[in-house]
């Protein structure tokens, strides 16, 4: 249990830092989150959104959930994403995640969330793609899009000491692609090329990310994908149902993913059945799910609260012990109910 009282501030800068130096450490949090959840030792309700009819394009989310075991944490994460910020060159999300002691439901601290939310959602990505992929040696691996996840999730395939032939990059706006490309070779070590079109890019990738801010299916070619080929669908909305229904599909929760107008969810709505889902990650890492090579393997990672909460516990915890937590006195203004 936390110390009485006490309550916490986290910040940007030093969430980077700690996750910068620990993401073999993640890794092994989020994968221990997921069996966790997949044990049951876990509450994770939907996600809930806030829209805003002047900005269709604008979401405010809201993540819940309580995860037991060492962790024992309940929180919630609050995620603002605004596609048109980049625009301006501002990061499309931006996020603060809060952190309860489960004996008395106190908060304990507050922690810039943006880099805990992509540091999560790049440790799932990897660890999906090594399990689904069957190894940790590439080719080629297809990054679409070229933003903030995308460059977490390189920087987690260097981290898991991945070998990579090359990194083929394609994004709307090819600098950012050029900016990405640069990042790897110059503080990866890895080799990078931008594609100018999106079937360059897949053709012959091993591994294909896709993390964009798509609102809606623009890959739509049945042929996109070859058979064996890993798609790490993270954005969710990139692929047609009709790819998703004829792919192998593993979600890293069923009932989460196939909400939203998620890919899955457009192909469930489109089938009229959920028999295209072939597991979760939970089930793939217990070798409970296999699959073969003769279609392409799909990873749709919703992302869930229990992982927010057990890389932010994580971060907190480093940060205490680091000396780089701010705590906050008098946080509380009663801290009695009777004098």
């Amino acid at each position: 249990m936390q110390q009485m009282f006490e309550f916490d501030v986290v910040g940007g800068t030093a969430a980077r830092k700690i996750i910068s130096e620990s993401r073999s450490e993640i890794v092994s949090v989020v994968r221990d989150a997921y069996l966790a959840h997949h044990r049951g030792d876990s509450i994770n309700p939907n996600s809930y959104f806030l829209r805003f009819p002047g900005k269709p394009s604008a979401r405010i989310i809201a993540l819940p959930a309580y995860l037991g075991g060492d962790t024992d944490v309940a929180g919630i994460k609050w995620i603002g994403s605004f596609p048109e910020n980049i625009q301006n060159n501002i990061p499309r999300a931006s996020a603060v995640l809060l952190l309860n002691d489960y004996t008395t439901g106190y908060p304990f601290a507050c922690l810039e969330a943006s880099q805990i939310s992509a540091a999560r959602t790049a440790a799932s990505a990897v660890l999906g793609a090594a399990r689904l992929l069957g190894r940790t040696e590439a080719e080629k691996i297809a990054v679409v899009g070229s933003g903030i996840i995308a460059r977490n999730i390189v920087e987690f395939f260097a981290a898991e000491s991945w070998s990579v032939g090359e990194f083929a990059l394609h994004d709307q706006v090819p600098d950012y692609a050029r900016s990405l490309a640069t990042h790897i070779r110059e503080s990866l070590g890895h080799t990078a090329s931008v594609s100018d079109s999106l079937s360059d890019a897949l053709k012959g990738a091993d591994v294909v990310v896709l993390a964009t801010t798509a609102g809606e299916p623009y890959i739509t070619d049945p042929d996109s994908f070859a058979p064996g080929q890993v798609v790490l669908n993270v954005s969710l909305r990139d692929v047609s149902a009709d790819i998703v229904l004829s792919s192998y599909n593993v979600l890293d929760d069923v009932d989460h993913c196939l909400t939203a107008q998620t890919s899955p969810h457009l192909a469930e709505l489109k089938s009229g059945n959920r028999d295209f889902v072939s597991g979760v990650l939970a089930q793939v890492l217990e070798g409970e799910v296999t699959m073969e090579t003769d279609r392409p393997r799909i990873f749709s990672p919703f992302g869930l609260g229990v992982l927010d909460l057990a890389v932010g516990a994580y971060v907190h915890r480093r940060a205490v012990e680091t000396g780089q937590a701010t705590s906050v006195a008098d946080f509380f203004g009663e801290t009695q109910r009777w004098g």
